[in-house]
Parts: structure tokens; sequence; C-alpha cells
């Protein structure tokens, strides 16, 4: 749903092709890119219509027909809506979200009808002061920056966090009196937006109720067993669990009487050294056992084969000296 909002944006359909430009072909040592005709100018003979030329077309030209805006089915909407709302009004979610929360009296936070009627900032501000939840405006209006990109030129110089969200009956004046807050949002209890319920689509937004708006709630969506008022044969979706206080039923009798006990957390360190165990052989009998019995058969292998090398008698051949003078003494017998 957040993008629902952005406008269509594209380069002209003609960008880049406004030239009667036409490739030389081949043979006239230069790119077979399109060339510009004519003469008398610096324009011509130069590239056109590439993407890497001056003066050409983009890759790829952006189309207004791109899918900027996501279908999303009203009852899924509503969910949302009803979900992010029921978050509102879980202190550990609010507080998770960044608002500063710790010292008011109760979430949901409930103020009287009589608040509608403020037409001050000033009086706003003493409210916020008096339920203590003006520290969220504090936090946001310490948290302004400028905003990193090109979005500064765009008229979105600065960035900063969301604050409360206040939800009013009737504008008798609450409009004016709380839109210059830093951070700060109105909205009719009838016209409540997701978007402003889950800002960034994290559930857990800090709700001002007036106390006309908190008692309309049941007629804007209904009860589980209730249809709305304002929308039509809409009633709340079902619960899924009837108990969410899972710690509870975890621990429970019930529950803990057929479970079986927890085993012994095996700390595991953070880091251990790889080491390679073709190398290691510590490691490698650790990853195989029977690796120390082969490696064991080998080198009595090798011992065997040793000792019968040694033991094999070697044939004495005569040197060749001996032979000849053996010969030479037979032929200058007497």
């Amino acid at each position: 749903m957040a993008k629902n909002k952005r406008q269509a944006y594209a380069v002209s359909e003609k960008a880049g092709h406004q030239t009667s430009a036409e490739s030389w072909g081949t043979g006239r040592a230069v790119a077979r890119i399109p060339r510009v005709g004519g003469g008398g100018t610096h324009r011509s003979g130069q590239a056109a219509f590439g993407n890497m030329c001056r003066g050409g077309r983009m890759f790829a030209p952006t189309k207004t027909w791109r899918r900027w805006h996501v279908k999303v089915n009203q009852n899924q909407r509503r969910f949302a809506t009803v979900s992010a709302l029921a978050a509102s009004a879980l202190p550990s979610l609010v507080l998770a979200r960044g608002h500063r929360i710790e010292e008011i009296a109760q979430v949901p936070l409930v103020v009287a009808s009589a608040a509608e009627s403020l037409k001050k900032t000033k009086e706003a501000v003493a409210l916020l002061k008096s339920v203590n939840a003006y520290s969220d405006v504090v936090k946001v209006s310490n948290s302004r920056k400028l905003r990193a990109g090109k979005g500064k030129m765009r008229n979105r110089r600065y960035r900063q966090r969301r604050g409360p969200l206040v939800v009013y009956n009737e504008d008798n004046g609450i409009v004016k009196a709380f839109r210059n807050l830093p951070g700060v949002e109105i909205v009719n209890v009838r016209r409540l937006n997701l978007l402003q319920l889950a800002p960034g689509g994290h559930l857990g937004r800090f709700v001002i109720w007036t106390e006309g708006a908190f008692a309309l709630l049941d007629e804007v969506f209904g009860t589980f067993d209730k249809v709305s008022v304002y929308k039509k044969d809409y009633i709340l979706p079902t619960a899924k669990i009837s108990n969410p206080d899972v710690t509870r039923l975890i621990n429970s009798t019930e529950i803990q009487s057929v479970v079986r006990p927890a085993n012994a957390k095996v700390q595991k360190r953070p880091w251990t050294q790889k080491k390679n165990p073709l190398v290691n052989k510590a490691i490698l009998f650790r990853l195989n056992p029977y690796a120390k019995t082969l490696r064991r058969h080998e080198l009595l292998r090798q011992e065997r084969l040793k000792v019968q090398k040694e033991k094999k008698t070697v044939k004495k051949v005569k040197p060749a000296h001996i032979a000849g003078e053996a010969f030479l003494g037979t032929l200058f017998a007497p």
C-alpha cells in the first residue's frame, strides 16, 4: 500500500531520436554507429541514437506504463488496519517502535472529549505535557536531520521520526491545535489509515484517543459478534488463539506434564580453527577411527617388505676387468 501514492515518470519517447542519422557502413575507418548527416556544423558526422553517444537516447527508456500501484483486497486492508489498532494497545510493541511512553498512565491513552475543542497549539502542548506524552514530540524534534540524497532538491529536505497519532471524533479545532507539532498526525476515527497506524510496516504506533473516538470504534469496525455500522457486513476477524499469554500456556501444568524434560544446553564455541584431516592425523582419526587401523596395517606391511628385501640374496657379478685379465692370461700362456 505504501507504493500507491507514486506518480508515473518516464523520459520522452522522442528523446535521442530527433535527428536524421544513418550509419556510414564499413570501410570508412569509423565505428558503424549512425552518423548525423549534413554539413556546416560540428554536429554533422557525430554519432547518434546509441546509449553510449552524446545526445543519444538512454538504454531501455523508462515508460509510464510501469506497474506503479499494487491492488490489495479490501478485506486484507481492513485486516491489517484492525491488527495495527490491536498492536497499538500493547505497550511492549509501542516501546519497541521507539515511542517515549515510559511515564504515561496507560496504553491505549484516552483523553477527555473536551480535547476536540482545543484551538491553540500551546493548549495542545499543555495537554500532552499533562499526560506525560510530550517527550515523544521532543524526540521527533531532536531527530530532524538533513536528508541524504537528491530528495533534498525535491521538497523533501528533512527527515524525522514519527510522533503520536491523535485520533478524534469531531473536529472542533483539534486539527489546527495539533497540526504544527513536529511528528504529530491527526486523523478522524472513521478514516483511520494503515500507513499512519503502522508506518514503514512496523506495528505499535503511539495513539492518543479522544473519549468520543474510542467509544466509536465498535461502530466503525464492529465486534466479534456485531456488524460494523460504517463498513457493510464487516465484523472483526476471529482471534487465532483465545489466550495470548503464551508463556503462561507453556508453563501450565497440563502442557508441562506431557512434554519431555529440557536437554542440557550445549555451549558451542563461537569460532574454531578449521584443520585439514588429510594433513592433521589427530583430526583424521577423530573423523574416521578406522583410519588408525589402516595406517598401522600400512606401516607393518612396509616393515615386512623391508625385511624381505634385506634377506634377499644378491647375485654377485665379477667385475669386467677380472674376466679380461683371465682371458689375456689364457691367450698368452706359454
